[in-house]
Parts: structure tokens; C-alpha cells; sequence
């Protein structure tokens, strides 16, 4: 079993060695570029959301299983940001 900074630090060099194999990509990513956006250890499991400063990166969730020794990693793009109201209505015009 791995403690959480592990875990922590393995998704950190896995969201770095993706992002860096993506041929869409231009600027390269390091280990230290990647960020925890949210990070939670519950027992002997963990859980981490990631994503990196550069423009068009994906975001990414790791999942560990403390009782298979596994790690699941997700990996998500943005498709579109639609904004919304206080009510749930799309905003059409926004205010200045």
C-alpha cells in the first residue's frame, strides 16, 4: 500500500507523461507544472483531481484502491463551458 504523497506524486509524473505524448500539444509539461485542483484520502483509499497550467490540457482523476493496490486514472477534456443563471438559464447576454 502507498501512503497519499505517493499517490500524490505518481499522478503528478503520470498527468506530466500523458499530456507530454499528445501531439496536439506544443509546450512541454513537468512533473512539477502539474497541480491537485482536490485531493481526499478516506481509509486506505485516495482520490486526487489534477489538471496543468497550459492552454487546451486535459483534467485528469486518479483513484486509488488501498485494498486491490490499484490506481485508476480518468482522463477528461472540456467540451464546452455553457453559462448559466441563479435559476439555471442559459445567460444569452452578460453584463458589462
Amino acid at each position: 500500500m502507498i501512503k497519499h504523497e505517493e499517490f500524490l506524486r505518481l499522478s503528478q509524473r503520470k498527468v506530466a507523461e500523458y499530456e507530454n505524448k499528445r501531439v496536439d500539444m506544443i509546450e512541454e509539461t513537468d512533473a512539477d507544472d502539474v497541480f491537485s485542483v482536490w485531493t481526499c484520502k478516506t481509509l486506505q483509499n485516495s482520490k486526487c483531481l489534477m489538471s496543468t497550467p497550459v492552454k487546451g490540457a486535459y483534467y485528469y482523476e486518479f483513484t486509488y484502491n488501498g485494498d486491490r493496490g490499484e490506481i485508476y486514472m480518468d482522463v477528461y477534456k472540456k467540451v464546452e463551458n455553457i453559462p448559466l443563471n441563479e435559476k439555471g438559464k442559459i445567460i444569452v447576454e452578460r453584463v458589462k
